[in-house]
């Protein structure tokens, strides 16, 4: 039966498009195509608008949507094609600003944006606007200034890294193995982020069983939300949600099984609080079990946490797994990190949060890693209002797809010079040199890796602590060599990621704190 369903799905997708590339052809011989708003762009046509070029660069739109916007001297190109919103593409920090910030109000997420997640993050946190994104934002920011949960992050990743990614790594050094470091730092991030958030332990790291079905569906789920977003004809995954075949079949088979396993956590969390008559929920306590007490509904807690897991399971183990790439790739960037590790974690004791606080060095590199390969490549917005004008005088109207751009932000020599594709963490120091251990300010809106504005990201400062906290404690420990020479290929869904993963050989290394 599945075999029966894949092969209508074929059909009905082929056909389709089929009837847009005769429809298309026949209006490129009939119509002259027009260039966007501003003079720059994609070839557009009558009704289809850029649908033709859209459709040739469907494999490769990271690298034409950056190559556009560099052509414009605004860093802003407007796209439209039949079956998606007119798309305003940015790159320019004022508008990034404007968008995020100054005019925030006019800018959400809107319906198209939480229509393609909604089956996955229902109502949670990342995907709602207005009163009830604000509601949650209150209840998240206070339970993330605790100082108890940095605690609880730091205890969680020595425990994580110590009993368990230190002997992994012995083992693949002592035995000469290979290690896929993109796959083990996706476990070890889910670990910790399922800690933290539930209070649960999946036990990824032991490589000898097979991934838990929460994280299998969570994979699954993610990217087939995120092959929405690129879809050239909106209609067609629509189509097949509404019919139930294919890739949408499988998305809500996902999410069936997400949604059943958190709200099984959370039952499971309650009579467990409930026995105890909350004398569980000391200052420690993961994030469920303190919203919970705090008396919460279980459909907007299981909606919260699963917006919390989705932001901490790919996101720094994406960064992390770019970082080692490219320290392996310079080598003398990499002695200076281990040098700044073992200075101020003298005699090898266990890193402690101001250890960690004072690592600047490692701190640039991670934003240098960030700015060349960001965990997400881009993010949208959809205008409210019937009008407007964003800094550089480009139109927007209502109902108009606004996305910022990270990835390109990061390769446009207008923001970072020159050498932009180069990998120099010292661009993150301050240029007098009067202190050379302080990192100069970088406006959020030239590197919005973290968003920036009233929706800046809450765990930014976590994830800092936890990246630092991996990197640090390996590479004190272990020399890490890629197996492939070849550079790797970024492919950005929901969470950017490394094509076919980051193999390395691992060596211990021969002195260490």
């Amino acid at each position: 039966m599945e075999a029966i369903s894949n092969a209508g799905e074929a059909m009905f997708v082929i056909s389709f498009l089929l009837l847009f590339s005769l429809a298309s052809w026949i209006l490129s011989l009939l119509f002259r195509p027009k260039s966007s708003i501003n003079g720059y762009g994609p070839p557009t046509y009558p009704l289809i608008g850029c649908l033709v070029d859209f459709f040739r660069n469907r494999r490769r739109l990271l690298h034409w949507y950056t190559h556009l916007v560099a052509e414009s001297p605004t860093l802003t190109v407007v796209l439209r094609r039949f079956g998606a919103r007119r798309t305003v593409i940015t790159a320019n920090p004022d508008n990034v600003e404007y968008i995020l910030k100054s005019n925030f109000s006019n800018y959400p997420k809107g319906r198209p944006f939480t229509e393609i997640l909604g089956d996955l993050l229902g109502c949670g946190i990342f995907n709602v606007d207005g009163e009830m994104w604000s509601s949650q934002r209150k209840m998240a920011s206070h339970e993330f200034s605790t100082r108890s949960l940095r605690e609880l992050v730091v205890e969680t990743l020595e425990e994580e890294v110590q009993s368990r990614l230190v002997p992994l790594l012995e083992a693949a050094a002592d035995g000469g193995l290979e290690v896929d470091f993109q796959d083990v730092l996706r476990r070890l991030a889910f670990d910790a982020i399922c800690k933290v958030a539930l209070g649960m332990d999946p036990c990824c790291l032991d490589l000898t069983q097979p991934l838990p079905p929460l994280l299998t569906a969570f994979d699954v789920a993610s990217e087939i939300s995120a092959m929405r977003a690129v879809a050239p004809v909106f209609m067609v995954w629509k189509a097949k949600r509404m019919l139930n075949v294919g890739s949408e079949k499988k998305l809500r088979e996902a999410v069936q099984l997400v949604h059943s396993s958190v709200a099984e956590i959370i039952r499971s969390k309650k009579e467990k609080l409930g026995k105890s008559g909350g004398e569980n929920c000391d200052v420690h306590s993961d994030l469920l079990s303190r919203l919970l007490s705090a008396g919460h509904d279980d459909d907007a807690v299981r909606d919260m946490v699963i917006s919390f897991l989705m932001a901490g399971k790919d996101t720094t183990s994406a960064a992390m797994t770019w970082l080692f790439w490219l320290l392996s790739d310079h080598r003398e960037l990499e002695k200076q990190v281990v040098q700044e590790v073992t200075q101020i974690n003298d005699g090898g004791r266990r890193l402690n949060f101001d250890d960690l606080k004072r690592m600047d060095f490692l701190k640039a590199c991670l934003c240098e890693s960030m700015r060349l390969y960001p965990p997400v490549a881009w993010d949208s917005k959809h205008a409210a209002a019937a009008s407007d004008v964003l800094p550089d005088g480009t139109p927007v109207y209502e109902g108009d797809r606004v996305t910022y751009f990270p990835y390109a932000m990061g390769r446009m020599e207008e923001l970072w010079g020159k050498d932009r594709f180069e990998f120099r963490p010292d661009r993150w120091f301050d240029e007098r040199g009067k202190d050379g251990s302080r990192l100069k300010p970088v406006s959020p809106y030239k590197f919005p890796v973290f968003q920036a504005g009233p929706r800046v990201c809450l765990g930014k400062e976590m994830a800092f602590i936890q990246m630092k906290y991996v990197v640090a404690s390996v590479l004190r420990r272990f020399e890490l060599t890629p197996v492939q020479l070849n550079r790797p290929v970024y492919v950005p869904l929901l969470t950017a990621y490394m094509a076919g993963g980051l193999k390395m050989r691992v060596k211990r290394r021969s002195t260490h704190a």
